[in-house]
């Protein structure tokens, strides 16, 4: 697994804060595989490649939403849980391994944080994502005070 760049919060692609957070729940923005506002993989998820052709595409999205998260956190406080997780993967019509993408995002989410970075979990396959993206990863997670 890559390490999390915990300093740089991603950067909307629009009107729109990366995260939000109410009292000790946040919610990240869907998050797509972007660096420095790159996106570093694109187009559909396909049945003909191999799972593990995405999992770089995976863990930067979920990095993503992971740095966003923590980036409105108060001194003192961490992410007590990730309550869910949804991942929308851009799939071929005979894409059908949805879970097998999604587990990158709980095998780096568990990695970061222990058993309070497996929360509930949806994998949908959609028809297109922003910039013709391959996954796009969103969170809601609760914050506790040490």
């Amino acid at each position: 697994m890559k390490p999390i760049d915990e300093l740089n919060n991603p950067i909307p692609q629009g009107n729109y804060s990366p995260a939000s957070r109410y009292k000790d729940i946040i919610y990240t923005a869907g998050m797509t595989p972007r660096k420095n506002g790159v996106l570093i993989q694109t187009g559909k998820v396909s049945a003909t490649q191999p799972i593990n052709y995405y999992e770089d595409a995976v863990i930067q999205a979920v990095s993503n939403a992971l740095t966003a998260a923590k980036n409105t956190l108060s001194k003192g406080e961490t992410l007590a849980q990730i309550l869910a997780m949804t991942v929308y993967i851009n799939a071929e019509e005979n894409f059908t391994a949805h879970s097998k993408i999604a587990d990158y995002a709980s095998q780096f989410l568990y990695s970061e944080l222990g058993n309070a970075g497996i929360g509930s979990r949806a994998a949908i396959g959609v028809a297109s994502l922003p910039g013709n993206a391959p996954v796009e990863i969103q969170l809601v997670a609760v914050v506790t005070s040490s």
